[in-house]
C-alpha cells in the first residue's frame, strides 16, 4: 500500500556501522549528512521504495526491517520515516551518485562529528544505541 507524501530514509547497518550519505543539493542541504532514501511513489510500499532508492542512488541492495521510533514532518508537508535495513549478501559497496557526493560508514562515537540535515537529527539517540548494541554483538 503506497502512502502519499511519504519519504523514506534507510538506517542501513553493517558490522556495527551506519551508512551515511552527504548531500550534493539543494543548496540549503549541500555538504550535510543524511540517511539515504527518497520519495515513496504511487503503488509502492515504504519498504519497496527504500529498496529502489538505495539501489538507484547508491547501488546497494538491502533487506528492510522495522521502522525507527520517530517520524518527522518535513517543511514540504511530507512525512519522513526511517527504516532499519541491512545490505544483502553479495551487495555492492555503496557509491555516491546523483544526490550525494560522498558516502561512508560511521560508528556510534562518530555520529556527532557529522553535520546532519535537521530532519535526521531526531534519530541520533536511537541510532547511537542500536550501533553500540550491534558493535557489541559477535
Amino acid at each position: 500500500m503506497s502512502v502519499p507524501g511519504l519519504v523514506v530514509a534507510g538506517a542501513v547497518l553493517r558490522d556495527g556501522a551506519l551508512l551515511v550519505a552527504r548531500r550534493r543539493h539543494p543548496p540549503s542541504l549541500t555538504g550535510r549528512w543524511e540517511l539515504p532514501g527518497g520519495k515513496v511513489e504511487a503503488g509502492e510500499t515504504p519498504e519497496g521504495a527504500l529498496r529502489r532508492e538505495l539501489r538507484e542512488e547508491l547501488g546497494v541492495t538491502v533487506e528492510v526491517h522495522a521502522a525507527l521510533d520517530a517520524e518527522v514532518r518535513l517543511p514540504t508537508g511530507a512525512l519522513l520515516r526511517a527504516l532499519w535495513a541491512t545490505p544483502r549478501r553479495g551487495s555492492a559497496d555503496p557509491v555516491a551518485a546523483a544526490d550525494h557526493d560522498a558516502v561512508g560508514w560511521v560508528r556510534a562515537d562518530e555520529l556527532d562529528r557529522l553535520d546532519w540535515v535537521a530532519a535526521d537529527r531526531v534519530w541520533l539517540p536511537e541510532l547511537r544505541v542500536r550501533l553500540r548494541v550491534d558493535a557489541a554483538t559477535p
